[in-house]
Formats: C-alpha cells, sequence, structure tokens
C-alpha cells in the first residue's frame, strides 16, 4: 500500500510539471470526439429559440420537441435570464453553440483555479494544479453533460466560485452571487456561504442585487415576469418527471426506491432532517478550521441533495468537492481518499448515463426496477460521504490539530477572508488581531513582472 502511495505521489508531480500539456491534449481529444460523434445541445437550444420572446411574450409557452420522458424543453428561468441571453438569439446557431462551449470551457478553469484559491492558504494550490484539474473536469459526467446539453451550470458556478475565492471587496462577492441566482434560482444557495461565514455585506450586497434584478426584469417585461413569479416558479412538472433516474436529489432517490413521489411523505421528512444534520456537522467541522471550500463545498452539495429536482448535469459541484478531497485539510486521511476515488470511479465511468439508456428502454418503469433504483442513488450518497468526512475527520482533529494551524490562530489570520486576515464580528470587516496593519498573503494568481522574477504567474 505504502509503495502504491508513492507511485501515486510520483505520478501526480511528473503530471503536474506538464500540466499545460495535459490541458491541451484533454481540449484536442474533447473537440475531436464532438465532431465525430455531436450531441445536440438541447438546452442551448431552448435559451436561443425563447430568449426573444421575454419581450413579445409567450416566452414560457415556447418549448423544443424532444422524446419520452421529457418530450417537450420549456424555459424555465426567470424573465431576467431571457433578458441576459438576448445577444445570444441574435447569433447564427453555429456560432452560438461555439461560443457557449467555448465560454463554459473557460469556465472550468476559473471554476479550478478559484476552488483552489478557496482552500485554506497553507494548503493552497497553484496554477499547475488548477490547470491539470480543468484537463480532467470535461471527462466528469456532471461537466460533460453540461458541456453537451449547452446547459449553463458552468458559467453559473465560475461567477459564484470565481467571485467569492477572488473577490477582494464585499460588492464582487455578494454581486458574483446574486447575479448567478438571478440567471437560474439554484445558485441562490450560495448566500448560505455569505451568511455561515459571516460576510453580512456581501450578503446585503446580493439581496439588493437580486432585487434590482427582478426589479428590472419586471420593468421591461411585466406579464412575463407576473407570470413567473405567481406560479411557475413552484410549478416542477414543466422541470422533469421527479421518478427518473436524471433527477438525482434526495427526493428522486427516494421515489425510486419507494414506486411513488416520496414529496411530503414522512419518510422525506425523516430524510431530509438526517441530511439536513449531516451537513451541519460538515459545515461546523468546515467553520471551525477556516475552511472556506469545505464551507462552499457543503452548502452546494445541501443545497442539491434537498432541491426537489436535480438532474445531473447540475452535479459540477462534485469537481470542488473532489478538489477539496485531494486537497482540502484531510488530504492524507483514508476516508478522504476512498470518498475522492468514489466520485471520480462514477463520474468518470459515467454511470448515470448509462442507468438513464436503461430507464429510458423501459419507458415508464412501474414499480421502479431496484436494478436501477439503488444505483441510482450514487451522487447523494457520494454528498452524504462528503459530509461524513468533513464532519468526522474534525472531530478526530479538532481545529488545532495541525501546527499550521495555530500558527495561523495565532497570527490572527484567517482563510474565511481573501486576504488572510481575521474575520470581525462586527460590520464583517477584516481586521488584524494583534492590532498591526493586515499584511496581504502572496497571492499566487495575480501577474506580475516585477525586478529579477521571470514574468508570468506568481
Amino acid at each position: 500500500m505504502k509503495r502504491i502511495a508513492v507511485h501515486g505521489r510520483r505520478a501526480g508531480r511528473w503530471l503536474t510539471r506538464r500540466a499545460g500539456w495535459c490541458l491541451a491534449g484533454s481540449l484536442a481529444l474533447y473537440a475531436l470526439t464532438a465532431l465525430l460523434s455531436p450531441a445536440e445541445p438541447l438546452d442551448l437550444r431552448v435559451y436561443h429559440e425563447a430568449a426573444p420572446h421575454v419581450l413579445t411574450g409567450g416566452l414560457y409557452d415556447q418549448v423544443v420537441r424532444t422524446g419520452p420522458p421529457i418530450p417537450e424543453l420549456p424555459f424555465t428561468y426567470p424573465p431576467f435570464a431571457a433578458l441576459v441571453l438576448l445577444p445570444l438569439a441574435h447569433l447564427p446557431w453555429t456560432a452560438a453553440v461555439v461560443l457557449w462551449r467555448a465560454a463554459s470551457l473557460a469556465a472550468v478553469l476559473v471554476v479550478t483555479a478559484g476552488a483552489l484559491r478557496l482552500l485554506p492558504h497553507r494548503f493552497g494550490g497553484d496554477r499547475d494544479r488548477a490547470l491539470l484539474w480543468a484537463a480532467a473536469a470535461p471527462w466528469l459526467e456532471p461537466v460533460r453533460h453540461t458541456l453537451d446539453q449547452g446547459q449553463i451550470n458552468l458559467l453559473l458556478g465560475a461567477a459564484v466560485v470565481g467571485g467569492l475565492a477572488f473577490g477582494h471587496r464585499a460588492a464582487v462577492r455578494g454581486t458574483s452571487v446574486a447575479l448567478a441566482a438571478s440567471l437560474k434560482l439554484t445558485p441562490a444557495v450560495a448566500g448560505a456561504y455569505l451568511l455561515a461565514t459571516r460576510q453580512w455585506r456581501a450578503a446585503g450586497w446580493a439581496v439588493a442585487t437580486g432585487g434590482a434584478a427582478v426589479g428590472l426584469a419586471w420593468w421591461i417585461a411585466p406579464g412575463e415576469s407576473e407570470r413567473y413569479w405567481s406560479g411557475l416558479v413552484t410549478d416542477t412538472r414543466r422541470v422533469g418527471p421527479v421518478w427518473s433516474v436524471r433527477n438525482q436529489s434526495l427526493r428522486g432517490a427516494l421515489t425510486r426506491l419507494l414506486g411513488h413521489d416520496a414529496g411530503g411523505t414522512a419518510l422525506w421528512w425523516a430524510a431530509l432532517a438526517l441530511v439536513t444534520l449531516a451537513a451541519a456537522g460538515a459545515l461546523r467541522a468546515a467553520l471551525r478550521r477556516d475552511d472556506p471550500l469545505g464551507v462552499l463545498v457543503t452548502v452546494e452539495l445541501y443545497g442539491l441533495l434537498v432541491c426537489p429536482v436535480s438532474w445531473s448535469h447540475h452535479w459540477i459541484w462534485c469537481l470542488p468537492a473532489m478538489i477539496w478531497l485531494a486537497h482540502g485539510p484531510h488530504r492524507t486521511r483514508a476516508a478522504a481518499r476512498t470518498v475522492l476515488v468514489l466520485w471520480a470511479a462514477v463520474t468518470g465511468a459515467r454511470l448515470v448515463p448509462r442507468l438513464i439508456g436503461a430507464e429510458d428502454r423501459l419507458s415508464r418503469p412501474d414499480p421502479y426496477p431496484w436494478t436501477l433504483a439503488w444505483p441510482g442513488c450514487v451522487y447523494a450518497g457520494c454528498a452524504l460521504l462528503t459530509f461524513l468526512v468533513l464532519a468526522l475527520a474534525a472531530r478526530r482533529t479538532g481545529p488545532a490539530g495541525s501546527p499550521e494551524y495555530d500558527r495561523d490562530a495565532a497570527a490572527g489570520r484567517s482563510p474565511l477572508r481573501p486576504d488572510g486576515a481575521a474575520v470581525s464580528s462586527r460590520r464583517g470587516r477584516a481586521r488584524p488581531a494583534t492590532g498591526r496593519p493586515v499584511r496581504r498573503a502572496p497571492d499566487p494568481w495575480r501577474w506580475s513582472a516585477g525586478p529579477g522574477r521571470r514574468r508570468g504567474w506568481r
């Protein structure tokens, strides 16, 4: 076992030194597969065709015809999203597809770089690690599915992670979260990150920006806004079948296991309570260890679990979760390595698409076969195991379980702030614990060309 670990570390160092080439090769291979077996970006077609109707009416009546079990794909986002997507609708279809996928691939790098930046700075990553993770990302099922379908998830994930990781001002962090939530409601769960880390000013900016986005859309498209916010926002029937294995939420998993919609049942509430307790334990552990990425991963995975419908492509947050397991404060523990391998195996082997193919051959299975129901819980199971690693590891080591933590605590530094300063409970501002001016930690992502330095990433 020790020899395997040694060889694994050597292979990791070898790949890290060649991260740029790995990314180039991965992108070239992805482009080749996209050309040889092109996938129809159905979600992007919905954006492209429906967006112009936000001004003329009928935004939520436009559908793209597909096939069972989801014969029609309607526009399901707030009217503000249609306004933002209007320029895309005026592009030729081929140009829109190329531009959208290029932007999504760039967003992958923002997510990986931001996730590494959110690690406690004593465990922080560098450019090569970000490039290496970006090279692996297109081969993870949620990321690949998002790219193939032309979904907006990667762009929203980049807005959230990039804003939180690189935004040194509360306005930037709050606005980035709010804009993502204004385009699609699911990123709104990132607001819990701001509250958990006591970034009150950023949370205030998020509320103000979100309200402004809703108000702007209501002023431009009052009819569509009233229609959406008065009823469509809670209508899950327009989204798709809850029972399908495409839905990897807790409700979807329970529905397949029970054979009927589990929403509102006693078992659903009991499972929700247990998941909430697990997430609360993981969140408390991450906060005690000043682990921003652990906090964000916990919040996002919890949001995916409790949402009524979380399609497999919504689970792009498996990528930050895997980065935390690989490079976070518990990276050397067997539990973290085991869950990391499990995430990689499940997403890399594209298990969920295989289950979807088997499900589609059965039309509407009644009762739902257990051979699909139990494997169909994989993402929910991996999320719960990630919570367990967070909570149990902290329980064994405690917040002062490493010398690095003790040195940071003595110096008053906290990775929960981008500049490494302690977080003041009053007005959420950074302050030095010793009364001396805050000295910013070196930023490995800043472009510099100082005297005697090679121009490039620091």
